[in-house]
């Protein structure tokens, strides 16, 4: 999605953005502790961070110009995520505000929404985030609940959300409702974006078994909102829904060309500080054949979904695979991870369940217990086979029953 034709080659960009980075990045810290998104201080250095690659013109590079972008081809934003290693980033704005919402935007909203709320997200003025599931939802997006009631030149909404990633963060989010109740599910959305903080929104943070509290539910009641922050068609809220998807697979899966730093950001939860090697160094047992099997194991599941991400994400690019095969790398994702989290476990022992060790802290426990948020993260696992068999390989759909008749009439609760 570039403007014109850069002006200097991605190797010249790349030893400029390695001066620069050198010269005006915090370098990142030995150790590092997450905190699982409930520090207001972390989000705040996230957008001083951000801040800072905006004033050296290295924010929003694949975005175009007139967005408040660079308009650099992709292979530039790799060259710069590549030199970034080892500094400190905002990466905690990544997911869901840079690679999800902000293109979505570029996507669909208007000219005064895309001229307005593009160049404040990559300056890092505002953050967005998204709701979209609901508690009685699953992963049937298509069901929402939550209802849009047209006023006017006003919308009034009431429902609720839940699971919002880093809400209590953000400054607006992308909302889903129920816009026409006698339209089959699908054809009866409408895409909103809506003030976090505001009358009418009542956000609680939800405390994770892990300890981390950056997911949300959000309660709203007789929200009022102008019909210019609608996103989109009325009633056609599911092409919106499916874009945001694509960039969700995208992003989870670790292919977006909107995000510059590797790694997890505050919205991640925690993060052992410690490779899977060196714990077995550590303790010993870095020579036993189990632990080199599960080391082995690990490196190969990362490495394969490295790959995919490459070849998966230039496929679609090229068009020669269709949009949904991003689930491809978004269950690659979670199975690298995995592999990641079970050998961390069995090879820590003990010490990974207890602060007795310092130099394992734990931490390990902290992640297993988190492990599960790796199969529902940007669309279940199950979803994803589903996709992959049903729009990748041509296999057999299920069967949907409710798919055609009008929303009001399908069953709830049951």
């Amino acid at each position: 999605m570039s403007d014109t034709e850069p002006t200097e080659t991605v190797e010249e960009f790349r030893l400029r953005a390695r001066d620069w980075l050198a010269a005006n990045m915090p370098k990142k810290k030995a150790v590092e502790r997450a905190t699982g998104g409930s520090d207001e201080g972390d989000w705040l250095r996230a957008r001083e961070l951000q801040k800072i690659l905006h004033s050296g013109g290295f924010a929003g590079l694949h975005v175009p110009k007139e967005y408040g972008g660079q308009g650099l081809p992709v292979e530039y934003q790799q060259a710069f995520t590549e030199e970034s290693i080892g500094y400190e980033m905002p990466l905690s704005l990544n997911v869901p505000s840079l690679s999800i919402c902000a293109p979505v935007l570029l996507t669909h909203g208007t000219e005064e929404q895309k001229r307005e709320f593009l160049p404040k997200v990559i300056s890092g003025e505002i953050i967005l985030c998204q709701f979209l599931s609901e508690p009685s939802g699953g992963s049937n997006l298509a069901g929402v609940l939550t209802r849009a009631d047209r006023d006017g030149d006003s919308w009034v909404i009431n429902g609720s959300k839940i699971w919002s990633t880093s809400a209590y963060a953000a400054d607006y989010a992308l909302c889903l409702t129920r816009s026409d109740w006698d339209a089959p599910k699908h054809r009866g959305l409408t895409m909103f974006l809506v003030k976090v903080h505001q009358p009418g929104v009542d956000l609680r943070r939800i405390t994770m078994v892990n300890g981390s509290d950056e997911f949300c539910q959000e309660f709203f009641d007789d929200l009022v909102i102008p019909d210019s922050m609608r996103v989109g068609e009325v009633n056609d809220g599911w092409t919106i829904a499916s874009t945001q998807l694509f960039y969700e697979r995208q992003a989870v899966g670790g292919g977006s060309p909107y995000v510059s730093g590797v790694g997890v950001g505050i919205g991640g939860g925690f993060r052992p500080t410690t490779t899977l090697s060196e714990v077995a160094r550590h303790l010993g047992v870095d020579q036993e054949p189990w632990a080199k099997d599960l080391i082995a194991k690990n490196r190969i599941a990362h490495t394969v979904h490295h790959e995919l991400v490459g070849h998966v994400g230039a496929q679609v690019a090229e068009k020669k695979l269709p949009g949904v095969a991003l689930s491809l790398i978004r269950l690659a994702h979670a199975e690298a991870n995995w592999a990641e989290y079970d050998a961390g476990l069995e090879i820590s022992g003990a010490a990974g369940v207890s602060h007795s060790d310092e130099f394992i802290d734990g931490q390990w426990a902290k992640n297993y217990l988190s492990r599960q948020g790796s199969a529902l993260g940007g669309g279940s696992t199950e979803m994803a086979r589903n996709i992959i068999s049903e729009r990748v390989l041509q296999m057999p759909r299920e069967a949907a029953p409710d798919k055609d008749i009008p929303f009001r009439e399908v069953r709830q609760g049951r």
